[in-house]
């Protein structure tokens, strides 16, 4: 098990700049991959940014791609993403995945993720 536990959320204006991070514990954060998505509908999650377990790759979907960032601190087990230039098409709830055992592929893809956290809310003004 996995267990993941998302923060950084908030109201921002936009234009503005958030960072989100995502703590795992439960297994050896170094095999992880992570994934961040964000909830378009009640059934689909879109992806918004994922980096190996190496760090080796990182990969961000259209909708942010350009101005975010997504890292990885191993000895904090914890990854971020930050997005700048907050529109307020990013309002959703941002949640982090996880996928173990050194896997790196289909990152882009949710329902390949085994573990999921909460999520925390973003909302951006206009």
């Amino acid at each position: 098990q996995v267990q993941l536990e998302e923060s950084g959320g908030g109201l921002v204006q936009a234009g503005g700049s958030l960072r989100l991070s995502c703590v795992a514990s439960g297994r050896d954060f170094r095999s992880i991959s992570m994934g961040w998505f964000r909830r378009i509908s009640e059934q689909e999650r879109e992806f918004v940014a994922a980096i190996s377990w190496s760090a080796s790759y990182t990969y961000y979907g259209d909708s942010v791609k350009g101005r975010s960032t997504i890292s990885r601190d191993n000895a904090k087990n914890t990854v971020y993403l930050q997005i700048d230039n907050l529109k307020p098409e990013d309002t959703a709830v941002y949640y982090c995945g996880a996928k173990t055992q050194y896997y790196d592929d289909n990152l882009h893809i949710a329902r390949t993720y085994e573990f999921w956290g909460q999520g925390t809310q973003v909302t951006v003004s206009s």
